[in-house]
Parts: structure tokens; C-alpha cells; sequence
């Protein structure tokens, strides 16, 4: 079996590389060498430690509302509609917080009894709002009017602690507000898959595109309603018919089928692309031009980083070539 040299950096706090699926997926093909000196160093937003590493191939995970750099990375995986040949890959964030269940939320089957349209109404469950999309806040208080919304989180609490166990919490609730902090196309988190797990009705604003991946009939999605009010009406309906709610929620979750073998299929075929290429080949960066200076320009805003190391740092393609 053929050893490669990695590791990972500026990830989240309390990352686990071994839980991570691309770790997983790599494990199945490789021996996998964790390595301070890698060959390939897979990246996320988290940090600038990537700057420190140098003769190394980087690919770029975002966790975030954050498009891949291409000048600064070989190789880019997220969540935007990005046509970049080999070097990008779509994968898209709520696919990580349901890798486990896509298969059982795929063939969901709700009992035909009224238990699920008994619960309580609706919960909330968010940490900030600094850098959240204000229609959120906005959306709460104005729902909060018809019925008490149960929040769970830090922020807008009202139930008097933080909730340790969210799945298991919104499973008590007939809806979850699920708003994004920010409207990016693609960008869907697991705001909207978290509720879809415990077959809790996602009441979702977000990614304007949300409708490729998910059956936005089976959720309350604002962008079906010409306003807030609107919406918010059409919700106190639901509420109020049970028939109508258990017939929603019995929809299919997702817009297409087989999900988890459309998404593993690809997400094998782009990274043994990167890994059975010999290293010359699969370094995509130029050494050249203005990306050169862009990088060092870049480096500075880190205090580890200077223009000796990224200098040099980036003279992995003449060295290989040579």
C-alpha cells in the first residue's frame, strides 16, 4: 500500500483529523503518515498556520462562507457552484454533519399516527448574532408573537440553560428555525439538516439555491412568500391542521436520490486524482507572476510568516521539475 505524507491545519477547535471523512476515505487507498513535514497538507479558515509549511501541496476545506483561494491552494473543496476542472470539488458543509444518516433520511418512513403533530411548536438555537444576517433575529421576534419560541443557545436565551444535546432537543418540536448567517449561493449549512434528522420541519432562509440539493416542500422556506408576514401566516396554518403538517413533513427530504453514493463517488474520484498523480504533476500553483507576489503580500498579515519562507517556500514546482 502507497504512504503519503500529511496533515492537517487551521482546522475548527477540538478537530479530530481521525473522525474526519476525508481522513477515512484516504485510510481505504493509502498509509496514511501524519507527517510535520507532509507532502499534502489539507487546510481550513480557521488560522494562517498553512503559511508555515512550505514544499507541500495544499487543499483547501472551507467550513465557512469562504470561496477556496485558488492563488494560495492547489486544490479547493466547498460549497460553492464553482467550475474549476480538477482542482475544485463541491462538497457541500450539511454533508459532514449527516454523512451517518443520509441513507435512513433518504428512506424515511413516518408513522401514520398524530405523535409528531403533538409536539411542542418551535425552537431556536443559536450562539451569536455579531456577524449573523439580522433577518434571523428579526424573524424570532416576529414568529415569538403567535406562540413562545424555545431558545436553546447563548443567544436570546429563554429557557434558562444552553442545551448540551441539540438533535435531541429540536425532536421534541413540531418546527426549528433554520436561517443561515448569511445568504451565499451553495452555502447550506446544517442549519437546515440538523431539524431534517430529528424530523423536525425546517423553517429555512438562506442559500437561494437550497432547492437543488433539498425538497423545499418539505419545509417552510421564506423564499416562497413575497414577505415575512406572509410566511409567518402560512406557518400558523400548519400549526393549526394537522393533516396539512403530517402531509408536509412526510415529504421526501432530499431532491434527487442516492445522495451519499453521488457525493462519496466524487468526493473518492477528486482526491485519488490529487494522490496517484506523482507530486510534480499535481501541483497546480504557479512559482510565477504576479500569484508569486500575492502570496508573499499575503503571508504578512501572519506574524510567523515572511518573505524568506514563502520565497522559498514556493520553489516546490522548479525543485520537483528540475
Amino acid at each position: 500500500m502507497k504512504s503519503i505524507r500529511i496533515n492537517f491545519v487551521d482546522f475548527w477547535p477540538n478537530f479530530n483529523y481521525k473522525d474526519f471523512y476525508f481522513y477515512k476515505i484516504l485510510s481505504e487507498y493509502y498509509n496514511v503518515v501524519i507527517s510535520d513535514k507532509p507532502d499534502y497538507l489539507i487546510c481550513s479558515c480557521f488560522g494562517y498556520n498553512h503559511w508555515k509549511y512550505r514544499d507541500c501541496i495544499k487543499i483547501y476545506y472551507t467550513a465557512e462562507n469562504l470561496a477556496p483561494d485558488f492563488n494560495i491552494y492547489d486544490y479547493g473543496i466547498g460549497f460553492n457552484y464553482l467550475d474549476f476542472g480538477e482542482r475544485y470539488l463541491r462538497f457541500p458543509l450539511w454533508l459532514i454533519y449527516s454523512w451517518g444518516k443520509l441513507e435512513e433520511m433518504e428512506t424515511k418512513i413516518l408513522k401514520p399516527d398524530s405523535t409528531l403533530a403533538k409536539r411542542k411548536f418551535c425552537n431556536f438555537i443559536y450562539s451569536n448574532s455579531g456577524w449573523a444576517d439580522p433577518r434571523r433575529e428579526r424573524f424570532y421576534n416576529e414568529l415569538s408573537k403567535y406562540k413562545k419560541i424555545d431558545s436553546g443557545g447563548s443567544f436570546l436565551n429563554n429557557i434558562g440553560f444552553r442545551v448540551p444535546d441539540k438533535l435531541e432537543f429540536i425532536k421534541d418540536y413540531k418546527f426549528t428555525i433554520a436561517f443561515e448567517n448569511s445568504v451565499v449561493p451553495g452555502y447550506t449549512t446544517e442549519k437546515i439538516i440538523e431539524p431534517m434528522m430529528a424530523n423536525s420541519m425546517p423553517i429555512y432562509y438562506g442559500d437561494p439555491l437550497v432547492a437543488k440539493d433539498f425538497n423545499m416542500k418539505s419545509c417552510v422556506h421564506l423564499r416562497d412568500y413575497q414577505t415575512m408576514e406572509e410566511a409567518i401566516e402560512d406557518i400558523i396554518s400548519i400549526d393549526s391542521n394537522e393533516t396539512l403538517y403530517l402531509g408536509k413533513l412526510k415529504e421526501e427530504w432530499f431532491s434527487y436520490k442516492n445522495v451519499k453514493q453521488k457525493f462519496e463517488s466524487s468526493m473518492k474520484s477528486f482526491l485519488l486524482n490529487i494522490f496517484e498523480k506523482d507530486k510534480k504533476d499535481a501541483i497546480q500553483i504557479s512559482n510565477f507572476g504576479f500569484q508569486r507576489r500575492y502570496r508573499k503580500e499575503m503571508s504578512r498579515t501572519t506574524p510567523w510568516a515572511n518573505s524568506l519562507l514563502v520565497e522559498k517556500g514556493y520553489g516546490l514546482l522548479d525543485k520537483l521539475k528540475k
